[in-house]
């Protein structure tokens, strides 16, 4: 057997097992979370993070917003966001490029993540062109061409800059125009619902590898190109802010996308504009407070800022995986969701 067939092999036999994503209407968390509030601990914590979730939902004057960040989408929470959408439960999302492009795109073109193996040398995976997010795989060809997807739209779209909101919502339109491979996506069902989604830090991931390309190529040739304009992002997240009032934070992670979603206020009131901070938040998180970052301030630091309000509000330390299929769980069952009014809010720049 020569040396191509065996690494063939190799890497057929390291990427056999799929992740397989859960669902939020697979199970009824609701008698968990009833147990967990008599609990202490991370476990009351989750509940009353549960309880503040169906207080935001049941909130008629409330606008949730998602914030992700981390790899919790490739762990297997992909269909969780998903449904969190398609059932009216979230209305903005903003997160890392890695959840919605590395991740969620990538798995609407057919590729998928895979549950690594024990014990497999990280330079041996190299070689076989193996990505590893800590017990998670994914094939780096297959990522390419998730780059050379987005270097694709680039190319179709006019040259000039674009918030990423805009961005991922061709991205969204891309796909429901036929080269969707798995359908609803969170980015296409976003797109279909009027949800928009924001990158704050939209090159920090294959998109950025498909943009540096389309931007290489036509500076080459002299032509105009496609950009991303973060300042718009801030503008146009800001602008939901302002319409929305009244507005819940469901946050997975921390970073880039948690202090995007609460500076929002801030700038409102820059802008001259009279908003209330964040009435609901939630964030699941492991990182440390003594570090003083962003991923690891408290909500309550939050409201020294202006940002989050910290009567319904409740940090919960704990892996996202193991408790946000639970949280949501909850929530959909308690179908608060049921009677709220979908917002749409993509329609606020449908004119711009």
């Amino acid at each position: 057997m020569n040396a191509d067939v065996q690494k063939s092999n190799r890497k057929a036999e390291l990427l056999a097992n799929t992740v397989e994503h859960v669902a939020i209407d697979q199970f009824d968390a609701r008698p968990i979370i009833d147990a967990m509030r008599q609990m202490s601990f991370t476990s009351r914590d989750t509940a009353r993070a549960a309880d503040i979730l169906f207080m935001a939902l049941e909130d008629p004057a409330c606008s949730t917003w998602l914030t992700l960040a981390g790899s919790t989408s490739a762990g297997g929470c992909m269909h969780i966001y998903r449904d969190m959408v398609k059932y009216g439960m979230v209305d903005a999302i903003v997160a890392t490029g890695a959840s919605i492009v590395d991740m969620d795109f990538f798995e609407a073109l057919g590729f998928q993540h895979y549950q690594a193996q024990g014990g497999v040398d990280d330079r041996d995976l190299r070689a076989l062109y193996i990505d590893r997010i800590y017990d998670t795989y994914i094939d780096e060809e297959e990522l390419q061409a998730c780059d050379a997807a987005i270097y694709e739209i680039c190319e179709s779209l006019e040259p000039r800059p674009y918030s990423s909101r805009e961005f991922i919502q061709a991205m969204g339109k891309w796909l429901a125009d036929g080269h969707a491979k798995k359908p609803d996506s969170l980015v296409e069902t976003c797109w279909r619902e009027g949800v928009p989604i924001f990158v704050p830090a939209f090159s920090d991931c294959s998109a950025g590898f498909g943009l540096v390309k389309h931007q290489v190529e036509r500076r080459k040739a002299g032509r105009p190109y496609v950009s991303i304009d973060s300042a718009a992002d801030f503008r146009e997240l800001t602008e939901i802010k302002i319409a929305a009032g009244a507005t819940g934070l469901f946050m997975v992670g921390g970073g880039v996308p948690k202090n995007f979603a609460q500076d929002t206020v801030v700038c409102a009131e820059i802008l001259g504009h009279e908003v209330d901070m964040h009435k609901y938040a939630v964030q699941i998180t492991v990182a440390d407070v003594r570090d003083g970052a962003c991923s690891s301030s408290t909500l309550k630091e939050a409201c020294s800022w202006g940002k989050v309000d910290v009567t319904w509000e409740q940090m919960v330390f704990a892996e996202a995986t193991t408790v946000v299929p639970l949280i949501a769980s909850d929530a959909w069952h308690r179908a608060g969701w049921k009677k709220r009014e979908r917002r749409r809010w993509a329609k606020l720049f449908d004119a711009g």
